[in-house]
């Protein structure tokens, strides 16, 4: 059901509809689409980081007992997520560089010769 992966300000009144259906047969599959709503609103929020901390910490409270492993790897890199409201900035443009680089790893595989993998790098963002 791709309602539960919409943003709430993008759903439709029939996915509304939806929505409201699934409340009443499953409402702990809501509670949980609210919580992911939540975490959204975290980062959508014009915050500090220490505000964004509070936030955070409440959330992982309501949402400990729907996204107990979440949480967990939340808290382990707590002060990377922290560092986000710093400059609203992420790492994924660097993920999705490293990414291309491993897909130009596999492709290449069982060749030897470094430069030349090194050129098909530089070749992909046209830096030679």
């Amino acid at each position: 059901m791709t309602t539960l992966l919409k943003k709430k300000e993008k759903l439709n009144e029939i996915e509304k509809e939806k929505l409201e259906e699934v409340k009443k047969v499953a409402p702990k599959l809501i509670k949980m689409y609210e919580e992911k709503e939540a975490w959204r609103d975290i980062f959508e929020s014009d915050i500090t980081e220490e505000k964004a901390l509070d936030k955070i910490a409440e959330w992982m409270k309501s949402a400990q007992k729907y996204f107990p492993e979440s949480c967990q790897t939340i808290r382990r890199w707590l002060n990377e997520i922290l560092a986000y409201f710093d400059n609203r900035t992420s790492q994924g443009i660097l993920e999705g560089i490293n990414q291309k680089i491993k897909l130009i790893k596999r492709r290449a595989y069982g060749m030897t010769n470094f430069e030349n993998f090194q050129r098909r790098i530089l070749l992909n963002w046209s830096v030679i």
